[in-house]
């Protein structure tokens, strides 16, 4: 059903065919919505040309998060094309290898704060330029994960940073909410992305999720995907502020 039909929806975060972001963009893309696609350089470019003819986008622009003048750029040509933005998806995360893997007392500021600024204040900033968009209200999605709430051997410093980012979240709803504009983190459970791989003993977190999850399976990006794409839709209208699990319950277990 063509759910999300007329939706103008911005997709951010896509770096290959195993991202989070191209699953939600194929949910988007099925229920309707028009797609904007962003890529941070010409190597990404190169990784996502194969799945933009599936994708279809109106738009594909070059976004660095990290720089005020390519996000301008990005939210004046969504506005010369279409005059307003529905969704916007923010699944972007980094932090230095040293950072990832040590220990978060050890970070060094300049690490914490890039990882604070890429992976946090670029859901603010994004939220910030796709505000007067939504002039008919809209939906805002970031990735989150598990470490943000209990503690994730590997993880990090990535840990605070999504406990920051779902906090975000929950305050961007509320000062949001009058204006009919939903925010939500969704927390999806161990998926074998690019950014996945960075995180040292990976496969034991997919172990885990196997074995103690109350499904006793894996999710994979279309799990996440329909999902997200219901919390864009009408019948999550009644919906913010929500840190939406898709992980198979890992996250009820002790």
């Amino acid at each position: 059903m063509k759910t999300l039909e007329g939706r103008i929806a911005l997709i951010t975060g896509i770096a290959n065919e195993n991202s989070i972001a191209y699953g939600v963009a194929r949910a988007l893309k099925a229920r309707g919505a028009e797609l904007v696609v962003t890529y941070v350089n010409d190597r990404t470019l190169d990784f996502i040309k194969p799945l933009l003819p599936e994708l279809d986008p109106a738009l594909v622009l070059k976004c660095d998060v990290s720089d005020d003048a390519s996000l301008d750029a990005t939210f004046t040509a969504i506005t010369d094309k279409f005059g307003k933005l529905d969704i916007a998806l923010h699944s972007i995360a980094f932090a230095q290898k040293d950072d990832l893997h040590g220990r978060v007392v050890d970070t060094s500021r300049e690490g914490f704060m890039q990882a604070m600024d890429i992976s946090c204040h670029s859901f603010v900033r994004i939220a910030h330029r796709a505000e007067p968009l939504m002039k008919d209200g809209g939906t805002l999605i970031t990735m989150s994960y598990y470490g943000a709430e209990k503690v994730v051997p590997n993880y990090g410093v990535m840990g605070p940073v999504k406990a920051a980012l779902e906090s975000t979240a929950r305050y961007l709803a509320n000062e949001l909410g009058p204006k009919k504009i939903r925010v939500h983190a969704v927390s999806p459970g161990p998926v074998q992305t690019r950014a996945a791989s960075g995180i040292r003993e990976f496969g034991l977190l997919i172990e885990n999720s196997i074995q103690h999850a109350p499904l006793r399976e894996l999710i994979d990006i279309d799990d996440v995907g329909e999902a997200t794409a219901f919390l864009c839709e009408d019948g999550a209208k009644r919906i913010t502020g929500s840190v939406f699990y898709v992980d198979g319950g890992i996250n009820i277990v002790s």
